[in-house]
């Protein structure tokens, strides 16, 4: 593939969640962007069941790169020839910007409700901090609303906490429109030292490996999002060119079975990987998941392109971005009837060597999970339907008047 391909990939029109190539979607990759964010929503729900303690879930903040892989080969793949001329870059921010913002500044605005009504209601306050301090103070709620809290301006998660990934991945975006509006078609030099150096950064400056955020999530976004778009790059013909052969009838179950080995692969390198250094390589063992998926030639692409999949995939932005709140509020509901009934819902429970308040172990952190997942699907359709779709629309419009 030559150089000059980065400018001009095979056809590629932009779509919510995914590029296309040759006209079709990468209706498989969305349905992974759906696991990847339940994944991550599992993480961060406090039980004490076998679920929520095992290795696989206790690291399953790994996924988050997967996003960040799958948005640098989607974004290069689709807007690689579109970055030539100034106005083309204002587009392409514009539409960046509105397919992020309006959710993040919807839940930005369902947290300043919830600290304005915890001041008027002693009873929400429990054992936590006072309204307004900590992880939800005022100053930190501005950068937050500049998007700036995920590319080191904050010393903690604060608000939203998931959010510091839109925020890094935002200036990713105009990072990569500028590099190739400037360096043309030698982008990808910049791309292969993005990340060659990204990975030694976080080896040599991140005292808890893979899992940084507030402080380096920019340098963790960059790492994999300059792996997709260099993927997209080098790799873009050769997989239109094998799925084509495979629309004709290719060798199903030998890309079942390269489908099934990968899955494996996956568990087993987040279940060992998640609190050392090996987790390094996650964008690595991502970004091969991805150009083997993306090809859909196997019985396990076949499951993700069910209609429950794809609808997954279609609301996994709000997923990621609802899941914490819809978390938070069923450990406030689940604690007031506690008080007033006894029931032993909420206890202190060590999580994964860390103090933490959620539900218990058993029957009930097993309710509890498929409680939560149910809860975060059903407000995440809500967001996805009336928020997302209608502002995507809006700011395509928008950037049609540039």
């Amino acid at each position: 593939m030559t150089q000059t391909a980065f400018l001009n990939p095979p056809r590629a029109m932009v779509s919510t969640h995914s590029g296309t190539i040759a006209g079709e979607r990468f209706l498989v990759l969305d349905s992974w962007r759906g696991i990847c964010a339940l994944m991550v929503a599992l993480f961060h729900f406090p039980t004490g069941s076998t679920i929520s303690q095992s290795a696989f879930i206790g690291s399953s903040y790994l996924f988050v790169d997967f996003f960040f892989v799958l948005s640098g080969f989607v974004i290069a793949s689709s807007y690689g020839n579109r970055l030539s001329q100034p106005e083309e870059v204002a587009r392409f921010a514009l539409v960046r910007f509105g397919r992020i913002y309006p959710l993040h500044l919807l839940m930005l605005a369902a947290f300043v409700g919830f600290e304005l009504l915890r001041l008027v209601l002693p009873q929400l306050h429990g054992t936590g901090a006072a309204p307004f301090t900590g992880g939800f103070d005022l100053r930190s709620l501005l950068a937050n609303l500049l998007l700036l809290q995920g590319v080191g301006f904050e010393d903690h998660l604060t608000w939203n906490a998931p959010s510091w990934s839109i925020s890094a991945e935002f200036f990713a975006y105009l990072l990569f429109a500028g590099v190739v509006f400037v360096a043309g078609e030698l982008a990808w030099i910049w791309f292969v030292g993005a990340a060659v150096t990204a990975p030694l950064f976080l080896l040599g400056f991140s005292t808890h490996h893979m899992d940084v955020s507030f402080d380096f999530g920019f340098i963790r976004c960059l790492y994999g999002f300059s792996l997709g778009a260099l993927l997209a790059w080098f790799q873009h013909d050769s997989i239109a060119g094998a799925r084509q052969a495979l629309a004709k009838g290719g060798p199903r179950m030998a890309w079942t079975l390269a489908e099934i080995v990968m899955v494996a692969v996956i568990v087993v390198f987040v279940s060992l990987s998640g609190d050392n250094d090996f987790g390094i390589a996650a964008p690595l063992v991502f970004a091969l998941a991805l150009f083997l998926f993306a090809h859909e030639g196997g019985w396990i692409s076949a499951m993700l392109r069910t209609p429950f999949m794809l609808t997954l995939g279609a609301l996994s932005y709000s997923i990621y971005m609802v899941h914490i709140f819809v978390q938070a509020r069923m450990i406030n509901i689940a604690g007031l009837v506690e008080r007033k009934l006894g029931l032993g819902l909420i206890d202190d429970i060590m999580l994964r060597g860390q103090p933490a308040t959620g539900f218990g172990a058993g029957w009930t952190g097993a309710v509890a999970i498929i409680a939560m997942l149910v809860a975060t699907i059903a407000a995440s359709w809500i967001t996805w339907r009336f928020v997302e779709m209608p502002a995507v629309a809006w700011f395509r419009r928008l950037s049609k008047r540039i």
